[in-house]
């Protein structure tokens, strides 16, 4: 789960600044954007079925099944739910990884 976070946190500095239309006229912003999200959604799919049940609260299937469209459905992404998923549910998966996650020694 390291990884996911690692992944929100790079989404969330990309991103900083960053408006929408910004995001729906930059082709190279989409592809760094689609890519973490995959990354997102891959570290996400490797999280034992264990640890999966001891923290319902995130959408572990909801995650992997957006990473799966993106890598499997390439030629039909919805940029407008890529740009939903990256600037609100990410953020959100975020702040559910901090809560339980040790922080970093001072």
């Amino acid at each position: 789960m390291g990884d996911m976070l690692d992944f929100c946190n790079r989404l969330d500095k990309r991103l900083r600044g960053v408006e929408k239309e910004k995001f729906d006229t930059d082709e190279d912003l989409q592809i760094i954007i689609i890519h973490i999200v995959q990354n997102i959604g891959e570290a996400a799919r490797r999280v034992s079925e264990a640890t999966r049940l001891r923290h319902p609260q995130i959408e572990w299937m909801n995650i992997v099944g957006m990473r799966n469209r993106l890598v499997h459905d390439y030629t039909n992404i919805n940029l407008d739910a890529v740009w939903k998923a990256a600037t609100v549910e990410v953020p959100r998966l975020a702040a559910e990884l901090k809560a339980f996650m040790p922080s970093d020694p001072p």
